[in-house]
């Protein structure tokens, strides 16, 4: 009997095959669609002064910021041979040398959230908006959209984990097979109930469905925490950014752990075992890209909780309601106008009595 699981046979990635339209890049207009819903309940719950327009403006940027920061990512990180380096018209160029249609394969989520911040922070700069007022709300609403991202990855049968033993393990037809002459590719193929015929025979073997588990993960489960939990409790502003930063990069971190690296990076830091393979887990001190970006995340999340909620208490003008955004407070700006000049005096006078 077998102890595994076969990537559904009917899952392509064109929807229509032989046209260039794939369920990814369907995926990618339905988690818009979904946090642009969410998004938009969210500011009307909170009573949020903007028009519809600004709202689509904004969100706009956005989009427009996650697909440029993420192609960018994805070509001049997890690109091993330089190619976009000395090539740069070619990121944003959906065509191959040979003109033929290609579309963006290849973008990259921690691409995506820079390019994602730095759009709004200009957005906001130019229109002279309050940026955490919006990056809160995109924050809570964000994860669910990203959960159908990690099912287009599925469909597309790509970013498969590690070989695993686990019953859910699935076999995806992309993944390398791997010969049947090494005692370890015969004891899981054993251990799944996969027959050996001979010793040249080459044998895909099943893998953790990584996708799956982040569509999950770092989806649905943050998600239902940011928006059921958090959401209603935010106690000043920056709040649920920095939440989603820190929640984001932890689960990610620990998923990676059974997601295969990109077999063209492997490893960056090898703390454990320096000749280990990529397609098997052998110890938790090698750390893949993914890893040390979302190290980076946990590491500014955490700044950005301190400072922000530091901010807050400094700044009693600035009033974060629960559940709304930042809005002036003028008996609380006249009472901080007020010890400031009090404050002030009070070091004259001192400096007088030395």
């Amino acid at each position: 009997m077998l102890a595994m699981l076969n990537s559904p046979s009917w899952l392509k990635p064109e929807i229509i095959p032989g046209l260039p339209f794939r369920w990814y890049g369907l995926m990618y207009v339905v988690a818009f669609l979904i946090t642009w819903v969410l998004f938009r309940y969210e500011s009307k719950r909170e009573k949020k002064p903007w028009t519809e327009e600004t709202a689509a403006n904004f969100f706009l940027w956005s989009i427009i910021g996650i697909l440029i920061g993420g192609r960018l990512g994805g070509t001049l990180i997890y690109e091993p041979t330089n190619y976009y380096w000395t090539h740069p018209w070619m990121i944003l160029w959906p065509f191959d040398e040979s003109g033929a249609f290609v579309g963006y394969q290849g973008m990259s989520f921690h691409g995506g959230l820079v390019g994602l911040i730095a759009a709004t922070l200009i957005w906001c700069k130019v229109k002279k908006e309050s940026w955490l007022e919006w990056a809160d709300l995109i924050a809570v609403a964000a994860p669910l959209g990203y959960t159908f991202g990690r099912l287009g990855n599925f469909i597309n049968g790509e970013l498969w984990g590690k070989v695993t033993t686990a019953p859910w393990g699935m076999v995806f037809p992309g993944a390398p097979a791997f010969s049947a002459d090494q005692p370890w590719v015969r004891d899981i193929a054993a251990k799944v109930g996969i027959p050996i015929t001979s010793a040249t025979q080459m044998v895909n073997l099943p893998r953790h469905p990584s996708q799956l588990y982040e569509a999950l993960f770092e989806g649905l489960v943050l998600w239902l925490f940011l928006w059921f939990v958090l959401r209603k409790r935010k106690t000043f502003p920056g709040c649920n950014l920095a939440a989603y930063i820190i929640g984001y990069g932890v689960v990610r971190f620990f998923i990676e752990y059974f997601r295969e690296p990109d077999a063209s990076l492997g490893y960056i830091i090898k703390w454990g075992d320096p000749n280990a393979p990529t397609y098997l887990f052998t110890t938790p001190f090698n750390f893949s890209m993914g890893q040390i970006l979302c190290f980076l995340m946990i590491v500014a999340g955490c700044i950005l909780m301190y400072v922000f909620y530091r901010h807050s208490k400094t700044h009693p003008a600035q009033v974060a309601l629960a559940g709304g955004g930042v809005r002036v407070n003028p008996e609380a700006a006249n009472a901080a106008s007020t010890r400031k000049v009090q404050n002030s005096t009070a070091r004259k006078r001192r400096k007088q009595i030395k």
